[in-house]
């Protein structure tokens, strides 16, 4: 039986991708029953029912499920971040962070509109997200400085673009591929009409196996781990955890902390570890994640 990706859901229509043909389905009656949802994204079995039409049959296993956007078999994440105009925001990155991260997704930190900036200032805001390991790439999307790169991270992957507006992601989906851009500015624009709009969730496809798909309003983001875990979301303060003098230390009002003294001698970046404290604070406030 043909397999193909949902990349579009609407009105209970299924437009599914088999290599370079795509074809509108319906799904199966019994799926209401079972309930089974079919969601973009997914990998599916089908049955023609001519050159334009046919019916999926079969919802096969996933490998992740977001909520917001509600899009299946995401492998990353693109966390798209201006350096400039709207000025950069690290609080909001780390919290797309361990949001990519605690879904299962794998995060490539974009920061865009380098340019526009000071090499050394766009590689201060880079550091310390290179020291904690994670995937950097400084991009322009009017020079196509890192695109190139950028392009061969995607390949072969579904990924979410993640960012706050005006970060330029549908520029740089336009640097990546001109349809591409100019698609992801029209859902963008229909996501802000009105607080309760549904959002219009769609695949786009760049190559082969290689899709896309935007997350506008992606900047509100709730932060849903355990306390505990936290810091575990950091993986910059491990090396410096080792040196705390207490077994399951926080960093937070235990004396002898190995990652309060690191931040206090320059060796791990204020601006993350600020990000922590908030972080910490806000969960003490809800029961669910204590």
């Amino acid at each position: 039986m043909p397999q193909g990706v949902v990349v579009r859901s609407l009105a209970g229509f299924y437009d599914v991708m088999d290599h370079d043909k795509r074809l509108t389905c319906r799904a199966r009656g019994v799926f209401r029953k079972q309930g089974v949802q079919v969601f973009v994204g997914d990998r599916v079995e089908y049955v023609p029912l001519d050159a334009l039409e046919g019916t999926i049959r079969r919802v096969l296993p996933r490998n992740t499920l977001l909520v917001r956007p509600p899009v299946a078999n995401v492998t990353q994440a693109l966390l798209v971040f201006s350096l400039v105009s709207p000025p950069f925001h690290s609080g909001l990155l780390d919290r797309a962070l361990i949001t990519s991260l605690a879904a299962g997704l794998h995060p490539i930190v974009t920061l865009s509109k380098c340019d526009l900036v000071d090499i050394s200032l766009a590689e201060s805001h880079a550091q310390p997200y290179r020291q904690a390991g994670f995937p950097v790439l400084l991009v322009s999307a009017r020079t196509g400085q890192g695109v190139a790169k950028l392009m061969d991270l995607l390949w072969g992957e579904l990924t979410v673009f993640v960012g706050p507006s005006g970060a330029g992601k549908s520029s740089l989906g336009n640097a990546l591929s001109p349809l591409l851009g100019l698609r992801m500015g029209e859902v963008s624009e229909k996501s802000q009409q009105g607080k309760h709009t549904t959002r219009h969730v769609e695949l786009f496809s760049l190559a082969a196996d290689t899709f896309v798909v935007d997350a506008p309003g992606f900047s509100q983001l709730d932060i849903e781990v355990k306390i505990a875990q936290l810091s575990s979301y950091f993986p910059d303060f491990a090396p410096f955890a080792e040196g705390c003098a207490f077994r399951g230390c926080r960093h937070m009002a235990e004396v002898d902390c190995g990652v309060k003294q690191a931040v206090a001698a320059g060796a791990l970046a204020s601006s993350r570890y600020d990000s922590y404290c908030s972080m910490y604070r806000e969960l003490q406030d809800r029961p669910s994640c204590r």
